[in-house]
């Protein structure tokens, strides 16, 4: 029953808070920007005279607009928006126009609208204006062979330029396949061509080979009833490949005769030539009354193709330097069942009569492959930014897992810990220097209510899991986060993770040792300022569906860019509203916590959900105890005892207490009463 109470309390809460946004803002989606004028587009594409281009939208397909100049195509332009569905880290949408010229380069970018934390606050739109511009000159056919050519990523922003440097490559080669300036797929190279020779086709596996002799033939065709004589001589010899590489069709049969087979295809044929001389026909005669070519097989696996009449070409002689003396030329339309990239066999069936009746045959075939030389690959696909990310922060990576396999441990043998007071204090002490030296000002590791608020938009407008993958430190902060709200609740992040709270733990601990007075704030106020923070993250949340720009401005309520992201360089405005709260802090322990931080407050909601209580409380504690309430470390602790786990930071301080007997008055007693 206390679980179903918990989780009608929790959906509740959600829904209340939608509802809020939604009834006191705006849409929940940006609405699509007026089409660009034709001065801006013609500026991506790098256009002297703009006067001179003309605009023509394309809707069909990759959406875009194609400019000319006279009747020259000038280039393309893409929106990351329409064609990638960019989202930045902000949840929001994110629109880039990316243009492209006729050679599949990239000629210019241009950011039109964004969201992005850093955008607003810590670094220069001119910043990102000359990131975003810096991807001009690269080549897209060699995307994912060389990197060399791409701005690299901000520091500081790596998240939200990681997000821009994506979604710019991903709309660029989806712009550059739709108008086919780039192959999507492997495939027939219909394009390049050079002079070959006959035995050039023959080396580099142009045309595939097979011969029989008439001795073989002979032995083959034993029992016929006229003999085949013996001999040397060619009984068939018979050559076959695909002629539809210009490097092979048109050196066979010259321009005109390639462009004739050619064009007589239709989407996804192809054409087989097959050439043969000696004493045995590959046609023979019987086509002529029935329409097939019944001597002539072509198979690929399973699929296998008997030519007809109308598939038929009849070629009379070859332009190709080099080329034996030939008897027949025919070329044979491949229908779209065959894939020109896989294996097929060419098969002639030659057969005669009996002496006994009947016939005696046998099959002559040859195996073809089209040469890698003559193929069209794809530019590998560019690595997904979140996998290089990965891969370029192993370091940061074993370090973060290292702190939370600790971290875990601890909590797990709690009992084990708190038993040992002087050892607790200096393992408290120590991880929290950790946290904020290493994992705070060294790997950057702060969460943040804007990730919150991120999270909470990409659900409604698309969640891609890459957007947060792109951040190692954090997506695993994140994640470990989201294990611990079910386990312990909001406490194991805020009381060991978080840099910013370590920050207030240790300044306060060293005032209290230079004997600075704490200040003990009575108990109505102290719950009643808790107001503070849930508001503070509630109007966050509702303003950012309003402006999301607003939101990140607001959301500077959080000092945590200022201390730990920025290491206190920045505007002095900020520096002074940091120091003011750890001023505070010095007097009243982890005083942003307690009263307005809006990250603590959107963890203490999913907090209710926490599957176990691990922190033992006696019967005595707040009827005749009460020094727990008052060491607690963020006053989570009422004055009937009990262990409020909307504002636990899981310290564990109240463990060692009544675990100590040199501190806790009941075992102090016990002891007494034994003695």
């Amino acid at each position: 029953m206390k679980r179903d109470s918990m989780l009608r309390l929790f959906r509740l809460c959600a829904t209340r808070l939608v509802l809020v946004a939604l009834l006191a803002t705006g849409p929940l989606v940006a609405q699509d920007n007026d089409a660009p004028d034709v001065e801006t587009l013609a500026e991506i594409l790098g256009a002297e005279d703009a006067a001179s281009v003309t605009v023509a939208r394309v809707d069909e397909g990759v959406p875009g607009w194609t400019l000319r100049q006279g009747d020259a195509v000038l280039g393309h332009v893409g929106s990351t928006w329409e064609i990638a569905e960019s989202v930045g880290y902000s949840g929001r949408p994110l629109e880039v126009l990316v243009g492209i010229g006729p050679d599949a380069i990239i000629t210019g970018a241009q950011l039109i609208r964004h969201n992005e934390p850093v955008l607003t606050l810590g670094i220069s739109d001119a910043d990102i204006s000359a990131y975003v511009s810096g991807f001009a000159g690269y080549d897209l056919r060699q995307a994912g062979r060389d990197d060399d050519g791409l701005p690299k990523i901000i520091s500081r922003a790596t998240v939200s330029t990681g997000v821009i440097r994506d979604s710019i490559l991903r709309t660029a080669r989806t712009l550059a396949f739709g108008r086919g300036l780039i192959q999507a797929e492997a495939g027939i190279d219909r394009l390049s061509w050079h002079d070959a020779s006959w035995d050039d086709l023959v080396a580099m596996g142009a045309l595939s080979e097979v011969r029989l002799s008439m001795t073989d033939a002979a032995r083959a065709l034993d029992g016929a009833k006229v003999a085949i004589p013996q001999g040397d001589g060619d009984f068939l010899h018979l050559w076959a490949g695909l002629a539809d590489p210009p490097t092979v069709g048109q050196n066979l049969l010259g321009q005109q005769g390639y462009t004739a087979a050619i064009g007589a295809l239709d989407p996804g044929e192809a054409v087989l030539i097959v050439m043969s001389r000696g004493l045995y026909s590959h046609r023979g005669t019987a086509w002529r009354r029935d329409g097939v070519f019944n001597r002539l097989t072509i198979r690929q696996g399973d699929n296998s193709h008997t030519p007809r009449a109308e598939d038929f070409n009849l070629v009379t002689r070859l332009r190709i330097e080099g080329a034996p003396e030939l008897k027949e030329i025919s070329l044979f339309k491949l229908p779209a069942s065959f894939d020109p990239l896989e294996p097929l066999t060419v098969e002639v069936r030659a057969s005669r009569p009996a002496e006994d009746g009947g016939d005696v045959a046998t099959t002559l075939s040859t195996e073809y492959l089209l040469p890698e030389s003559l193929r069209t690959a794809p530019p590998p696909e560019p690595e997904p930014l979140w996998r290089s990310a990965w891969r370029e922060s192993v370091v940061h990576i074993v370090v973060v897992a290292l702190m939370l396999i600790v971290l875990f441990a601890v909590v797990l043998a709690q009992e084990w810990l708190v038993r040992r007071a002087s050892l607790y204090r200096v393992f408290r002490l120590s991880f929290l220097a950790v946290t904020l030296v290493v994992l705070g000002w060294g790997l950057g590791g702060q969460l943040s209510v804007v990730q919150v608020i991120a999270f909470l938009h990409s659900l409604l407008d698309g969640f891609r899991w890459e957007t947060f993958l792109i951040e190692p430190v954090i997506f695993m902060l994140w994640s470990f986060v989201a294990l611990g709200l079910l386990f312990w609740g909001r406490g194991i992040y805020c009381g060991w993770l978080c840099p910013f709270g370590a920050l207030q733990e240790l300044t306060n601990a060293a005032a209290q040792k230079l004997g600075v007075k704490q200040v003990a704030v009575p108990s109505a106020l102290h719950e009643r300022l808790w107001i503070l923070k849930y508001t503070a993250f509630v109007g966050l949340v509702a303003l950012s569906f309003y402006s999301m720009e607003k939101a990140l401005v607001m959301a500077e309520v959080e000092p945590f860019k200022t201390a730990i992201s920025m290491r206190f360089v920045r505007a002095w405005p900020f520096v002074l509203f940091v120091l003011a709260v750890l001023g505070a802090g010095l007097f009243i322990e982890r005083f942003y916590c307690r009263y307005l931080c809006p990250l603590g407050a959107g963890l203490a909601i999913p907090a209710k959900l926490k599957i176990f209580d691990w922190l033992h409380r006696r019967p005595q504690c707040g009827r005749e105890c009460r020094l727990c309430e008052t060491k607690c470390t963020v006053g989570a602790i009422d004055n009937v005892g009990r262990i409020n786990p909307n504002e636990c930071v899981l310290c564990l301080r109240c463990q060692v207490m009544i675990n100590d007997a040199t501190t806790c008055p009941v075992l102090k007693r016990r002891q007494r009463s034994a003695a």
